[in-house]
């Protein structure tokens, strides 16, 4: 499996397809391949999709246990160098989501577009402190606490307590974005959600495409903060998407 070394980081990546390059950034608690499972064999098609494990998560391995929203921009960026991609569209779902908007702002002449799923556009922490490993423990929440052992063995070589205090962290704190920075995004952006999801929803959505100027959103009806994955709705999210992408070509 394709693995690429940089500053302290051996990030593990995947990639699929030919044509222009989709980057697609997981969320937190996730990884690549499994983030966006849903989407893979209607992206390769056309498109080269690159699928990294970010800092922290998964297969890619690095000394230290610490990241945060805009360390993963900075390797995303560091990722395409290293790989000789000079533009690239930008498919972000949660963590992976406020990752793009963060490229988006400090690097516009990497990004081709950005779409987004599960994110408002601005830090809201709610729900962050029942994914600490001391209230997990509390509630008895084994399955999923076996499930963050399994799936983030080799980044966080076994200590899965901090991995899970890393992880709530950086949702209480990030993105640390203003409306002036939000407002600095120039690429075509597409911003999603679902009709319940309960981190984001429409209104958070018609505020930041009033930010954001060459914008538009989705609301996925009835669909939760993953409406792109399986028994949601991701043949309405990538025919959404793939429509964005072919209207919008890297120029």
């Amino acid at each position: 499996m394709p693995r690429i070394t940089f500053h302290d980081l051996d990030m593990f990546y995947e990639k699929m397809g030919m044509g222009e390059a989709v980057i697609f950034l997981h969320s937190g608690y996730s990884r690549g391949i499994l983030a966006f499972a849903s989407q893979l064999l209607d992206f390769q098609r056309k498109y080269t999709c690159y699928l990294p494990d970010l800092r922290g998560h998964g297969r890619t391995r690095c000394e230290s246990l610490e990241w945060s929203t805009p360390q993963i921009a900075e390797d995303i960026l560091q990722f395409m160098d290293r790989l000789n991609i000079t533009k690239a569209h930008l498919v972000g779902y949660s963590l992976g989501a406020n990752v793009a908007l963060y490229v988006a702002i400090n690097n516009p002449d990497k990004v081709a577009t950005i779409t987004t799923i599960g994110t408002s556009g601005f830090c809201d922490p709610t729900g962050a402190e029942q994914f600490e490993p001391e209230w997990l423990l509390q509630t008895e929440q084994m399955d999923f606490i076996n499930q963050m052992i399994e799936r983030h063995e080799e980044a966080h070589k076994g200590n899965w307590q901090q991995y899970l205090r890393q992880s709530a962290l950086d949702w209480t704190l990030f993105p640390q974005l203003t409306r002036e920075q939000l407002g600095l995004i120039r690429c075509p952006a597409l911003f999603i959600t679902g009709e319940h999801d309960p981190y984001v929803g429409e209104e958070k959505l018609k505020l930041l495409v009033s930010i954001v100027k060459e914008s538009s959103y989705l609301v996925v009806a009835g669909g939760s903060h993953r409406p792109h994955m399986i028994r949601e709705n991701p043949v309405l999210v990538n025919d959404s998407i793939l429509a964005f992408l072919d209207a919008n070509p890297i120029r």
